[in-house]
């Protein structure tokens, strides 16, 4: 186990040792700046035991996951303020990096707000993300590091920001994207083609982000921030294949995946996206 981390569910796929691992699942499991629904610091544990539900031989892939080299970490104990827990998130993320600096990381949220941790130890020159909201606040409910401005964090560290599905955001937010570069599609316009042409020529390595809210509420109605008209499960498997397969990407997350009670809707969509993830890393890789 790493300093800061602590076990909760596990899945039903052999593991081996954090130094042997291609693969390492770290959960981050944080919900201090939750705006409107909260228990996202229930996702990586909930998103674990809907595994459980699931074969861990991926039909579209011909990979069955649990012949992978796949270590789980555990999840990291944070503090209840968010810039101290992004502080032990980032210290958590550097000792796995000592230890094992060839895997690819794979981490749980967990607040979104979590995700500017991992990318600024990890340094991808691009971030693209799949999200209902733009996340470009400069500061919400008086923290800049609320969960709703983590993108404009990520984006001031130079890293390159697409984000994809979005159909929620300020006049403010648009001000600042077209100002800084940022390009976004909304979920009405969004299609494969939109995607791989964006992405196509995004500098790499590339640190991949689903924010479970891009799916449609009727998909993910446990989740922070629910928004309708959200894109369809395949919409999102379909880019990340592309992305798995083209480009170089340093790390995965899926994150906002929150609620009270195991297997909900929710967590059985970030728990198959999960496992696909892992399937298409195994054929790709």
């Amino acid at each position: 186990m790493l300093l800061h981390t602590y076990r909760s569910f596990d899945m039903e796929l052999p593991t081996v040792d954090l130094r042997e691992a291609d693969y390492v699942i770290l959960g981050l499991p944080y919900d201090g700046t939750t705006s409107y629904k909260p228990g996202a610091r229930f996702g990586p544990a909930l998103i674990r035991q809907a595994t459980l539900n699931f074969e861990s031989y991926i039909l579209d892939y011909n990979v069955d996951i649990a012949e992978l080299k796949i270590a789980d970490a555990g999840d990291v104990s944070l503090p209840v303020n968010v810039e101290d827990a992004i502080r032990v998130a980032e210290e958590t993320i550097r000792e796995l990096r000592e230890v094992n600096p060839n895997a690819i990381p794979i981490f749980l949220g967990g607040e979104h707000s979590m995700t500017y941790a991992p990318v600024k130890v990890l340094k991808p020159k691009s971030y693209v993300v799949f999200d209902a909201h733009l996340d470009l606040r400069d500061e919400y409910q008086g923290s800049r590091f609320n969960h709703a401005c983590v993108a404009r964090r990520i984006s001031e560290l130079g890293v390159k920001v697409a984000i994809f599905g979005v159909r929620s955001g300020t006049k403010e937010e648009l001000i600042y994207a077209e100002e800084n570069g940022i390009e976004w599609v909304h979920a009405r316009d969004y299609s494969y083609e939109a995607f791989v042409d964006l992405v196509l020529s995004m500098p790499e390595p590339i640190y991949v982000s689903v924010d479970i809210d891009v799916f449609d509420a009727s998909l993910v109605p446990e989740t922070g921030t629910p928004e309708p008209g959200g894109l369809r499960f395949w919409d999102v498997v379909e880019a990340l294949e592309w992305v798995s397969e083209r480009k170089d990407v340093i790390a995965f997350d899926i994150m906002e995946v929150s609620g009270d009670k195991l297997g909900n809707i929710t967590a059985l969509t970030a728990g198959k996206l999960l496992f696909h993830v892992l399937g298409m890393l195994g054929e790709f890789r």
